[in-house]
């Protein structure tokens, strides 16, 4: 049976850890600085305030009461940071999944048991017999899979690059392309585009995909990068063209109206009533034409001489 596990230390088999060691060192870390400036703050501001009410060494004890109980409260915050983080990052399928059950517990409350099946049955037989809104309702959960891919690739990347230091990036929004999906991207500092350049094999590894391609999402901030990921050609697939009945049909006379491009030759003749070409009139001489300049004879030149 596996155990679920916050924060990783020395993770045995079976056993599914949130955050890595890594990430629980710099949390306390950050978690102990915290406590501190926000303590110690609090207690000056708190104590400044409450010596007019009180004593002032009352006022000054109350104070650092109110400080080491809001430097408690942040530092655990702090501590928890990438818990919450994970949470939010898996936000919006929690909450989509709340949200049916809330609604499944609803719909079994206000109506019957064969009411609910009915209308459960068109909310999945729409989707399953509507070709574009299931090709919609697959391309918002490519879109979903893709944003966790790209997370978990881009921390694989920094790992393998020894810049522990360095933040992952923030993957703000995504959207369908015909070819696949497009992913904007916040680069934190530490990480370029040529750093995220030389890993689009492992980020098409990762997100399941042919190819990705990164390029700069705007000429105003070198930070902000757009990943599109390339899942099939859309140029493969078979377009049904109306040009083709636009041609004539020799056995129909009713497409004798189709417009026709003037630089193509007629249909439908026969070589008997095509003319034959006469012979080519000759070129008359451009009288305008400078002619030659004699040349003098050897006889001209040893008289000169």
């Amino acid at each position: 049976m596996s155990k679920l596990h916050l924060f990783g230390g020395g993770r045995r088999p079976g056993e599914v850890t949130l955050v890595d060691a890594d990430s629980r060192r710099a949390a306390e870390r950050r978690a102990r600085l915290a406590f501190w400036v926000a303590g110690l703050l609090t207690t000056v501001l708190a104590g400044a305030v409450l010596a007019h009410q009180f004593h002032p060494i009352v006022g000054l004890l109350l104070g650092a009461l109110v400080g080491a109980v809001l430097g408690v409260l942040v530092a655990g915050v702090v501590l928890a940071w990438p818990v919450l983080r994970v949470l939010w990052h898996w936000s919006a399928e929690i909450l989509l999944g709340l949200l049916l059950v809330a609604g499944w517990v609803w719909l079994m409350s206000v109506t019957g048991v064969w009411l609910s099946l009915v209308l459960l049955a068109v909310l999945v037989g729409v989707p399953a017999v509507a070709t574009r809104v299931r090709r919609r309702l697959v391309a918002l959960v490519w879109c979903a899979v893709v944003r966790h891919r790209l997370r978990h690739a881009f921390a694989e990347v920094i790992r393998s690059t020894n810049r522990r230091h360095v933040a992952p990036p923030l993957i703000l929004a995504a959207r369908p392309t015909p070819a696949g999906e497009r992913v904007w991207v916040w680069l934190r500092t530490g990480l370029e585009l040529s750093d995220v350049e030389d890993k689009t094999g492992k980020l098409a590894v990762a997100c399941w995909a042919d190819q990705v391609r990164v390029t700069r999402a705007g000429s105003s901030y070198a930070a902000l990068v757009r990943v599109d990921i390339a899942r099939r050609d859309p140029l493969r697939t078979k377009v049904t063209s109306p040009l083709a009945a636009l041609i004539p049909d020799q056995d129909n006379d009713q497409c004798s109206d189709a417009p026709v491009s003037p630089g193509m030759p007629p249909l439908g003749l026969d070589l008997v009533d095509v003319p034959d070409p006469g012979p080519e009139p000759e070129a008359k001489p451009d009288r305008r034409a400078r002619r030659p300049r004699p040349t003098p004879s050897a006889d001209v030149n040893d008289a000169y001489i």
